[in-house]
């Protein structure tokens, strides 16, 4: 992934290429920090909004699977970078098995 792939958070879902999978469908936003800790004062004191709402678009099946390996506290601390996520060998295992099923629309 390069460095443009990380972006600001939109709510407009967008089609295109996963970084994860590298099949062409609609993509959703994940959030490199999980919104759920937004909240928590470890986070409003160490990062800044726009850091906060950093993420990346992934297509559904990625994303279940990012949010099915790890609970949003394992991905805050180890895998809040986009190489972090692409890097991670159980992700990886995923994301190939992803990259083999038929597109969906």
């Amino acid at each position: 992934m390069n460095g443009n792939a990380v972006t600001q958070f939109r709510r407009a879902g967008r089609r295109g290429h996963c970084p994860c999978c590298a099949r062409e469908l609609p993509l959703t936003f994940h959030h490199l920090i999980p919104r759920k800790l937004h909240r928590r004062k470890h986070y409003q004191r160490h990062y800044d909004k726009a850091t906060l709402a950093q993420g990346i678009y992934v297509c559904r099946d990625c994303h279940d699977g990012i949010h099915r390996a790890y609970s949003e506290m394992e991905l805050a601390k180890g895998l809040a970078t986009p190489e972090a996520l692409l890097s991670d060998p159980e992700l990886a295992r995923h994301f190939a098995w992803v990259s083999r099923q038929r597109r969906r629309s």
